[in-house]
């Protein structure tokens, strides 16, 4: 009876630290970031200038090389650093560009990032928790995440994030213009509701690099649609996009391989049956 009586005291403990700990999160403190969140400006990385050389990257001369290819093979029809036409996600840090719709919900240990575009998911780990020994890298690589109260008016101003251990192939923008193939990327970010306008959200981001010179800074800002409608992306339907070996070919509407850039060879068709001419 003595060990039963004991039992349930240990378990009502148990339940009250868990009550105390849900208790602990108040919303209040929290932004209000209900809603959806779509990006302000293109696709292209800083959203302030024009996509491509315009963007004026801080790559090395390595880096600057394997740049200038990608757009000359752009230039030629093909997709150059380019991988999403594969369904390749985008990946850190360029899935906070946002090309479809952002939903961000905030639970007391983890704030959680959902882009429509390729559905990517990103968890931010704001429990206080250290970085893992043991990592599988990923495109969205893993987030730990503190809010914090700038102005010391009680409430969370920003989301500051480190993000790491991410894996290729990556790019900043449909351009190309590369990340280095090494994947030790280190991407932060502080993320906040603009003072004189609730309804939109700032991301600075840093992004921390070895294709780059120095840590790279930009902002991208998102408006909220209050009464959303949301919308399935799947990279898979219809995509006329297919590689063989190391080409890029495309399908025509007629269901036809052909040629995607000019004097572009056929595949070898070695395991096909060849018609006698």
């Amino acid at each position: 009876m003595a060990a039963a009586v004991a039992a349930l005291a240990a378990a009502a403990a148990v339940l009250l630290v868990a009550t105390a700990g849900a208790q602990a999160h108040d919303p209040a403190k929290y932004p209000d970031l209900k809603g959806q969140w779509i990006r302000i400006g293109g696709n292209q990385w800083d959203s302030a200038k024009p996509m491509g050389r315009a963007q004026q990257p801080p790559l090395t001369e390595e880096y600057r090389a394997i740049f200038e290819a990608s757009l000359a093979d752009q230039a030629a029809g093909g997709q150059g650093n380019e991988s999403t036409h594969l369904c390749l996600p985008p990946g850190m840090p360029r899935t906070m560009v946002v090309i479809f719709p952002m939903e961000i919900i905030v639970l007391p240990e983890t704030t959680y990032i959902m882009v429509s575009y390729f559905n990517e998911f990103r968890r931010v780990y704001t429990d206080g928790r250290g970085w893992p020994e043991k990592m599988e890298p990923s495109f969205l690589g893993y987030s730990i995440g503190q809010w914090i109260d700038e102005d010391g008016d009680g409430r969370y101003d920003v989301l500051a994030v480190e993000t790491r251990n991410m894996r290729g192939p990556r790019s900043f923008e449909p351009s190309g213009m590369p990340l280095h193939k090494d994947n030790s990327t280190v991407v932060k970010e502080r993320i906040y509701l603009d003072k004189s306008n609730p309804d939109v959200l700032r991301d600075d981001i840093t992004t921390i690099d070895n294709a780059l010179t120095r840590p790279w800074t930009i902002t991208r800002s998102y408006r909220r649609e209050r009464n959303p409608v949301w919308v399935e992306s799947v990279c898979a339907e219809d995509n006329h996009h297919v590689v063989i070996g190391k080409e890029n070919y495309f399908i025509s509407g007629d269901g036809y391989l052909m040629p995607a850039k000019k004097d572009q060879k056929p595949p070898d068709l070695r395991y096909f049956k060849q018609s006698a001419k």
